[in-house]
């Protein structure tokens, strides 16, 4: 009896281990020719996504503005706008589709805006902000140059 129970347990954290590895690590993938890697989502999984990347980019603007006006209350504020509080409540559904990478850029860039927006308050220093909205933007060139989108009902490449 104990060899069945346990041969159950065994199975179970396999099964368990493998739905963790696709919905945290791996999620709906697939590689494309541009050797870069389609994350297959649904039309409003989608758009949820690009809109919160269009307000990381309205954010970059207005930081990058106000810091060309020397307006560093302005540059605390568009920073604070794309921080780790904006971040929409992403459903588990789509939570399960993006890969380990992309989700940690993700997380990553948030964080920095929150960062520029710390340290523009305490600090005030404009070279400095610039230097940290440069390293932000380096996250924004290395998800775009290693992931894109398209619908699930597209077919790969």
């Amino acid at each position: 009896m104990c060899k069945v129970c346990w041969s159950m347990v065994v199975v179970l954290l396999m099964i368990t281990t493998g739905l963790a590895y696709k919905f945290i690590v791996q999620g709906d993938v697939i590689e494309i020719n541009e050797n870069r890697l389609a994350i297959r989502l649904n039309e409003g999984e989608r758009t949820l996504v690009l809109s919160e990347m269009r307000v990381f980019l309205q954010s970059v603007q207005q930081i990058t503005q106000s810091i060309a006006e020397d307006d560093m209350a302005a540059v605390v504020s568009a920073a604070r706008s794309s921080g780790r509080s904006a971040q929409a409540e992403v459903p588990g559904s789509l939570v399960g589709k993006l890969p380990l990478p992309f989700k940690k850029l993700g997380f990553d860039t948030h964080a920095k805006f929150d960062e520029l927006a710390l340290d523009a308050e305490q600090l005030g220093d404009r070279d400095h902000a610039l230097t940290q909205l440069s390293v932000l933007l380096q996250n924004c060139v290395s998800c775009h140059a290693t992931f894109r989108f398209s619908l699930e009902t597209e077919k790969s490449d």
